[in-house]
């Protein structure tokens, strides 16, 4: 019994002795970075969810970015991109930003430079989603707002948008 505890101890020392190594954690810092980009966020997250101390996390993290091997702003291009192709408009990106630790001056930045003409993003959304007839009735009409205005279209787009219809 005294070797199984005996064992035991020292594997769970050799574990936290992982954990806590700034060479692994910015080992699997750069696998996640090398599948897509990441915000600092998020990738503090994930180090600290695959049980990296986050201090270490956040150390590696904050290096990576000096380096320029991870960057907010890049992420931020990626992912407007990226939402714009699935049709989300410009409240619900913002939102999702946001959310990802991206500040507002980087949202509003990676917005513009996008290009996106959001009333056609929001045709296109409205129409793949209803077709290209108009409402039926209120409670037509209804709903399609609501899918425009879930998906992150403002009230001038959705207008818009409808209006445009046949």
């Amino acid at each position: 019994m005294e070797l199984f505890e005996e064992i035991r101890v020292l594997r769970k020392d050799a574990k936290e002795e992982k954990f806590s190594c700034p060479k692994d954690a910015r080992k699997k810092a750069m696998d996640f970075l090398a599948r897509r980009e990441h915000s600092q966020v998020e990738l503090t997250n994930k180090l600290v969810n695959k049980g990296y101390f986050r201090q270490i996390a956040e150390e590696v993290v904050t290096t990576l970015t000096n380096e320029g091997l991870q960057s907010n702003d890049r992420f931020a291009e990626a992912f407007v991109q990226s939402r714009i192709n699935q049709g989300k408009g410009p409240i619900r990106i913002r939102l999702d930003l946001s959310q990802r630790g991206i500040c507002d001056s980087n949202i509003e930045k990676a917005i513009g430079e996008s290009g996106a003409d959001w009333y056609k993003l929001a045709l296109n959304a409205r129409s793949r989603k209803f077709g290209l007839d108009k409402p039926e009735d209120f409670k037509a009409l209804a709903k399609q707002i609501r899918f425009l205005r879930y998906r992150g279209f403002d009230q001038e787009h959705i207008q818009l948008a409808l209006k445009s219809l046949s």
